[in-house]
């Protein structure tokens, strides 16, 4: 699936035309049509991604999951991820700070998933 391919379907979810975008987020007239034969980049794709709240990454195919993140090989537990926050002050987590975070992350996650 190209990045136009890509670009095309968020249109058509959301019952717009190519053309509607460019106008909707300030693009030349015709400009994303430039996505069939080229890599798109720069300000462009940035617009487009902003306005379909999707990664850059989804819109040039390089994942499948819109925000880009879910089947990312860098996924941290969330002991990993505790692994290199510091408190306020500079100072590694205490034992009671790291319970308290798990507790809220996994609270997050757990809430999030049922979406």
């Amino acid at each position: 699936m190209t990045a136009f391919d890509r670009l095309k379907f968020l249109c058509e979810k959301q019952g717009i035309s190519v053309n509607d975008l460019e106008e909707k987020i300030d693009i030349g007239k015709n400009s994303l049509y430039s996505w069939k034969k080229n890599i798109p980049k720069g300000t462009n794709l940035l617009k487009v991604a902003d306005y379909f709240h999707v990664s850059t990454d989804y819109l040039l195919g390089r994942t499948d999951s819109p925000n880009g993140y879910a089947d990312s090989p860098l996924q941290l537990t969330v002991e990993e991820a505790l692994a290199s926050v510091m408190s306020s002050d500079g100072k590694p987590l205490t034992d009671h700070d790291r319970e308290v975070l798990t507790g809220i992350i996994e609270a997050y996650i757990e809430k999030n998933s049922d979406k």
